[in-house]
């Protein structure tokens, strides 16, 4: 296959060119101005041509929940979107905190289009007391051990298991939300919750375990990744980490920073996550952060429910919205087309960042296999349907920039628009 004439931007190798690439037996054969025969060619003019997308933070719910998702939905979901890689969250049911559980699921994964990776938890049933066997779980395939959902409030077990994948090398990804600060999940605690008559999550849910962690990873020399930040002084905290050396990695989710509260009265359960929509300075605050690259991940937190589960009471209604489908274009619309990032960096944040946090090198060298994306970034398209199982998401009925074309995992079409 040829595909000519195309823009190639691959943040690994610094590469931003129109030239031909070449894929040959599931690899890149060539990228260069030669234009060697080929029975399948592809007029790439006014496209984009990145390594496929990667995605740290996604559920697809499998096993358990597969009334939401499930991994070959989940897959799909991704695919359409533009990723090649993503990484499946532990809080399953069965959690997955033992290696017979994460050899099980793996096992399905491999057989998917696209890369699908799964994380391990910290804890033994998300408990926050007893580590899991993470030598044998790294030893099994592992890339990543978290709790996500469950906040860890023992500091004294934190600081173990910071100790302990220090020693291993492994990153720690953790969800900040003390729940002490928190009323009702999901909604900012400040004018629009008390517009609704509750208490909410005050960001001081997210601040104080924030600074806990990061110091704790200057103790201990680990490496962490803060998950989904919402809160203009948890940026700043990650910001003066940096500075000082301390290993640390922080998301960025589409949702924080193209929405701030104020959806919350327009789409109800659809803009309820956590940690919450905050206010509009927070929302700054994180393209900023994006900006000087103290947030270095992008992450979708697809977070996938049904629609009855969603269409209930406010404060009932699970937290969370789904996002692979949208993130590209929400990243492309919100960051590059309004000046924040170049469209370089944007890639940068959404493939070779991220890869690198879980071990992989995401890039479109010669010899490599065929992980890239197509993107159309002049189209204009509607958000009207979704591969994912479920749909709850507040940008259905938008009217996006930038499309994904088409979607390679391991040389084959996993997507065409």
């Amino acid at each position: 296959m040829l595909i000519q004439n195309v823009r190639v931007i691959d943040p690994l190798t610094q590469t931003d060119k129109v030239t031909h690439v070449h894929i040959q037996n599931d690899r890149i054969s060539d990228i260069s101005s030669n234009i060697p025969n080929d029975s399948e060619v592809i007029d790439g003019t006014g496209l984009i041509l990145c390594p496929g997308l990667v995605d740290v933070h996604v559920h697809f719910r499998d096993p358990g929940q597969t009334h939401k998702e499930d991994i070959q939905t989940g897959a799909q979901s991704a695919a359409r979107g533009g990723y090649t890689h993503v990484l499946c969250m532990a809080n399953t049911r069965p959690i997955i905190d033992t290696v017979e559980r994460y050899q099980e699921v793996t096992q399905r994964m491999a057989k998917l289009p696209i890369h699908v990776y799964q994380a391990a938890a910290i804890s033994v049933g998300f408990q926050g007391r007893e580590l899991t066997d993470m030598v044998r779980l790294k030893e099994a395939g592992v890339r990543l051990f978290t709790d996500d959902g469950i906040p860890l409030r023992d500091e004294g077990f934190v600081k173990a298991a910071m100790q302990l994948a220090s020693k291993l090398q492994v990153p720690l990804s953790f969800h900040e939300e003390d729940p002490h600060y928190i009323g009702y999940a999901g909604i900012n605690e400040g004018r629009i919750s008390r517009q609704l008559g509750f208490q909410g999550a005050d960001r001081m849910a997210e601040i104080v375990m924030v600074e806990r962690d990061i110091n704790l990873a200057k103790e201990t020399d680990a490496i962490i990744n803060i998950q989904h930040i919402s809160s203009k002084e948890a940026v700043e905290l990650v910001r003066q980490a940096k500075k000082e050396g301390i290993h640390v990695h922080a998301e960025a989710c589409p949702h924080h920073f193209t929405l701030n509260e104020e959806a919350v009265l327009q789409y109800q359960s659809l803009a309820k996550m956590n940690p919450p929509l905050r206010e509009e300075s927070d929302r700054l605050a994180i393209i900023e952060g994006l900006r000087d690259g103290t947030l270095d991940l992008i992450a979708t937190h697809h977070a996938p429910h049904s629609s009855q589960e969603k269409q209930v009471a406010l404060q009932k209604a699970p937290s969370g919205i789904i996002g692979l489908e949208t993130a590209f274009a929400l990243g492309y619309q919100e960051l590059v087309l309004k000046g924040y990032l170049s469209l370089p960096a944007l890639i940068e944040k959404m493939t070779l960042n991220p890869a690198r946090l879980i071990g992989l090198e995401q890039s479109l060298q010669v010899g490599h296999e065929a992980n890239f994306t197509l993107i159309d970034p002049n189209a204009k398209w509607k958000v009207d349907h979704f591969a994912s199982r479920s749909s709850n998401s507040p940008f259905m009925g938008w009217e996006l920039t930038g499309q994904i074309v088409a979607t390679y995992a391991r040389g084959k079409c996993v997507y065409r628009r």
